[in-house]
Parts: C-alpha cells; structure tokens; sequence
C-alpha cells in the first residue's frame, strides 16, 4: 500500500558502497516519466549521473547541505524547462517525489539536495555551478538533486500518533 510506503520513506544520507542495478535505475527513471505535469507540458529533464567524479563534484554544489551526495552510487538531476512550463517548479517537485517513492518501493534510500535559489558561495549559485558541471543549458532550470544508493543507515518509520493531524480543516481554516 503507498500509505506504507510514504510513513516508511526517510532521508538516507548514509549509502553502502554498492551499485544500483539498472533495472532498478529503469524502473524510477519511469516512475519520474509519469508524474503529472501542468497543461501536460512534460517540460522535465533527468540527468542521470553515476560517475562517482561527477558525484563528487556535485556534492559541492552547496555549503555542507549537499555533501552527503559523495557517498551516493547514484544520482539524479531533477531539471525543467522553464520555458515550457510555467508550472516549472510544481511540476518537478512532483516527478522529484515518484522518484522518492519508486527508490524506496525497490529497497533503495534517497535524499533531496535542494539547488533552486541556494549558493554555492558568496558569488556563484547552486544552479550554476550544477549547470557548469553537467553541460545543462541555461534556459533549463534545476530543482534539486536527489541522491540514490542501497541504505548504509536505518531510521524507523513515521508514526502515526506523530502526525499532525491539527493542521487538517474541512470546509474553512
């Protein structure tokens, strides 16, 4: 069941040395190719990236936030062309969450670098150092990086006596 699914899904920052099978990379990478989009634009791009130097450079991408990309066999670059989608940031933000969820229904762990509107330093962002080293062109804007691998850590599951059930209204806030 994806109620399941969604209070056993953490953010793995810890990964095994182990690589992702492609069959598993083929299986999330539809799962993306499916989430909706706006007026069905379809405007995302993926990059997947696997070559631990690229990884590497990638976890740099932020101060500290990223970092824990470096030990990730597998990530993946979660990019829209804003041009096509004015819905370009919940559109990605979507296909970043299927991504999510079909790693952990294969038994894999993720985490979500955030990269839209961060620094990289006091005078280079995120998205641009992201772009300079994946050869992305401009007009394609990056949501995030999700990192990807075989769980190295164990955290337990959400629980339901922890939800926040207060924030729900029906009908008026």
């Amino acid at each position: 069941m994806l109620l399941d699914i969604m209070k056993t899904r953490r953010s793995i920052r810890v990964y095994k040395d182990q690589e992702v099978e492609q069959e598993k990379v083929d299986i999330i990478l539809k799962s993306a190719l499916l989430a909706p989009t706006g007026r069905a634009t379809r405007a995302w791009e993926f990059i997947v990236v696997n070559d631990k130097d690229k990884i590497k450079k990638l976890s740099r991408c932020r101060n500290g936030a990223a970092r824990f990309l470096e030990g990730a066999p597998l990530a993946i670059v979660v990019s829209i062309d804003e041009e096509k989608a004015s819905t370009w940031v919940e559109d990605a933000s979507i296909s970043a969450v299927y991504i999510q969820l079909a790693a952990h229904s294969l038994g894999l762990g993720s985490c979500w670098a955030h990269v839209r509107e961060r620094s990289c330093s006091e005078t280079l962002s995120s998205e641009s150092y992201v772009r300079e080293v994946l050869g992305i062109p401009e007009k394609i804007r990056i949501l995030c990086i999700i990192g990807i691998g075989y769980p190295g850590e164990e955290k337990p599951p959400h629980k339901e006596e922890d939800l926040l059930y207060e924030k729900i209204h029906y009908n008026q806030f």
